[in-house]
Order: structure tokens, then sequence, then C-alpha cells
């Protein structure tokens, strides 16, 4: 019998939620990376939360994924229990934001919960403890994994081999003492040392939290950044002999004319999806008292924006080049706004913090239920119909 994880939750929401928001996640991240060491444990999550419908089995970058929600960067910064989370019923998951070196991040506080608004703001500015780091654990985590998990986990055929345990993404930056015009030396350093890892990479030129990080968007910029990392991926790939898609995350405060100069630039090299979007920096109307702290602001806020952004680079990029979308999804409904106005896959990571664990099962419910009422027999046949 499934244990009423929902209800658990809500009842302990309040404590958790009395808590500096901060130190519960790093509470979190213990346990969770405690309890993972007991034999049974990602079976019995698995579980509780493992719910799929084959109308949402979809691919992405030639991966049968069994379903099309991911986990967003920022929530596990340093791969610690991705395995656990691949467990609540992600599709992929995304670790990260990791930079070479290792780094403390802006000073505390630096997150906050605006829960009237269903948001957060944070002003993390890119804390991880090194790819180094990421790499060992990387390393060990696949050593240990039991055939219990491999067989757990591997449910499709074309599952990639090096982690076994679903698609896994590494979102990487820059570290905050690098000069803007050295940046292309951090993305290439991070993407050397986790290639083996990951099965895509993710380059983080978007958040608002690293000092003049986002002028990486700007057409030359951007260029220059590309020719290295393209390059330096291009070369892991001869090899190592395997296929690394990378990725671009975009902010969704660009105007429209620098959107469509950053697509542009992003036509000439060979990028294999777009992240749409980061946090945002406007303040649209907010109810919360922590609405006035600096940072990038999440969650139901920014719903709108990063659905119309999304419909804008799937008017320029077409079917191509996937987009995921990310920003404000609480449900079902949000998840589908997104993958008609063009999104491939989608992301969510606020509204786990406000709903809990079994919001992954939720939208996953929701998402299939609304396919089958408008006759879809897939997610990838509704990508894009409202454009």
């Amino acid at each position: 019998m499934r244990l009423p994880i929902d209800f658990i939750f809500q009842q302990l929401r309040p404590f958790l939620f009395a808590v500096d928001p901060e130190n519960a996640h790093e509470r979190m991240l213990s346990a969770v990376e405690l309890v993972s060491k007991f034999p049974g444990l990602l079976q019995f999550l698995c579980w509780q939360f493992r719910e799929e419908s084959p109308r949402l089995t979809t691919e992405l970058f030639g991966y049968t994924l069994q379903n099309p929600i991911g986990l967003a960067a920022g929530f596990d910064k340093d791969g610690r229990i991705h395995p656990a989370l691949f467990a609540l019923g992600f599709g992929f998951v995304e670790i990260g934001t990791v930079t070479p070196k290792p780094q403390s991040g802006n000073s505390r506080p630096r997150l906050f919960r605006l829960v009237q608004d269903l948001a957060l703001i944070n002003r993390m500015g890119f804390n991880n403890q090194g790819a180094w780091k990421m790499a060992e654990r990387l390393v060990s985590r696949t050593a240990t994994i039991s055939a219990d998990e491999v067989e757990i986990f591997n449910q499709s055929t074309n599952y990639p081999a090096n982690i076994n345990s679903g698609l896994l993404g590494i979102n990487i930056g820059k570290n905050k003492d690098t000069d803007l015009d050295n940046a292309e030396d951090d993305y290439v350093s991070a993407l050397s040392t986790l290639h083996p890892f990951a099965d895509y990479f993710t380059l983080n030129i978007s958040s608002p939290n690293t000092d003049n990080l986002r002028n990486l968007q700007e057409k030359e910029a951007l260029r220059s950044l590309l020719v290295a990392v393209c390059a330096r991926r291009d070369t892991l790939e001869r090899n190592h002999l395997r296929k690394t898609p990378l990725m671009v995350k975009l902010a969704p405060d660009l105007s429209q004319e620098a959107l469509e100069n950053t697509i542009q630039v992003i036509q000439e090299f060979s990028i294999q999806g777009v992240i749409a979007t980061n946090t945002t920096v406007e303040r649209p109307q907010l109810n919360s008292k922590n609405h006035h702290e600096t940072g990038g602001l999440s969650g139901k806020p920014l719903q709108k924006r990063s659905t119309e952004m999304i419909r804008s680079l799937f008017q320029e990029l077409g079917p191509e080049i996937p987009i995921i979308g990310v920003g404000g999804i609480l449900s079902g409904a949000d998840a589908y706004e997104k993958i008609r106005a063009g999104a491939s896959a989608v992301q969510i990571y606020t509204g786990l913090i406000y709903q809990g664990p079994g919001m992954v099962r939720k939208v996953k419910r929701e998402l299939s239920e609304l396919l089958k009422k408008d006759a879809f027999e897939s997610v990838a046949s509704a990508v894009g119909v409202d454009c």
C-alpha cells in the first residue's frame, strides 16, 4: 500500500517552512543522502512514486524518456541525491550549477520563500563544491550502483549506460573570480572534467546572481564562448565515441531584439537544445513580505513570461532544436501549456518546494489526462500546436 505522501507533506510543511529555507534544503539533502545508502531505499521510492503512462513516453536527444518531466538545476547543485530524485519519477534530472573551482557563493541570507506568491527569490551565486568533487562523487556512484537499481532505472533500452540511473544533465557555469573575457576557459574546464558522466550539458549564461554573467548572452560574447565549448565537446566526443548534447539556458528578461540575436548565434553552432527560462530580475505584482529582496525570482510569477519566450523560440527554431520549458509549473495544465507553446520537455523546481515529492506523480497524471482529452497519443504530437 502506498503511503499518503501528499498528506504527510502538507502536515509537515508548516514545520519545514518555519526553518530558514537554505538550512531546510541542506538538511533535506543530507537526510536523503544518508538514507539513500540503506539497501532497498531507492526501490521503495520507486514503488511509492513511479506512475508512468505510455502517452508520456517521449524522446530527447535520441534517448527515450518515460516522461517529459525533469528537475531543474539548482536543487541538487553537487549531484548528491540524483538517484533518489530519479526514483521520485522524474524523466530526467539536471544537477549543478557547478563551476571548475569550489566557491561559497554570495553572503547569506540568499534564499527567500514568497509563500503567498508560490515563488522563491534566490541570490545564491553558484555555491558548489567544484567540478572535481562532483566527478569524484559520480565515479563513486557509478562504481557502487546495484544490479537492482540498474534493473529499475534502465526501463528503456536506449538509456545511457554511464550512470545507470536515467538521463542526467549537468549544468555548468563560471567562477565568480574569473574575468568575463576568460569565461570560456571555465566552461571548457568543467565540461572536460565532467564529460564522462553527463548525458547532456547546459551552459548557464543567464543567472542574475553572478556579476555580468548575463553579458555572455550577447551576440559576440556568446559566439566566442560557443566556438571554444563546441570545439572541446567535439574533441571529447571523438576521443570517447559518445555524443554529448549541449544546451544553452536563457534569461526571461531578454528583449525581443536580444533574443533574436542570441537565436541567430545558437543556430551557427552544433547546439542541441535551449532551456527557457532562468529566473527573472523583474518584479511583477507580489504579495509576500520578501518581495523586495534582490536576486532571481522563480515560481508562479514567472509562468506567463517563460511560456511567451518558449513560443518565440519555437517560432524561430522550429521542432529541430528541442526547447525545455521551465518557470512556474505547478500542475499538469501548466506543463501542458508549455508543451503546446513549443517545449519538448519541461522542468520543475519551485513547485516541488511548495507541493512536495508527490508533485511529480500528480503532474504526470494530469498531463496524461489532458493529452488524452485532446486526442494526442504522445507528448511529441502536442509540441508547438499553439504556434
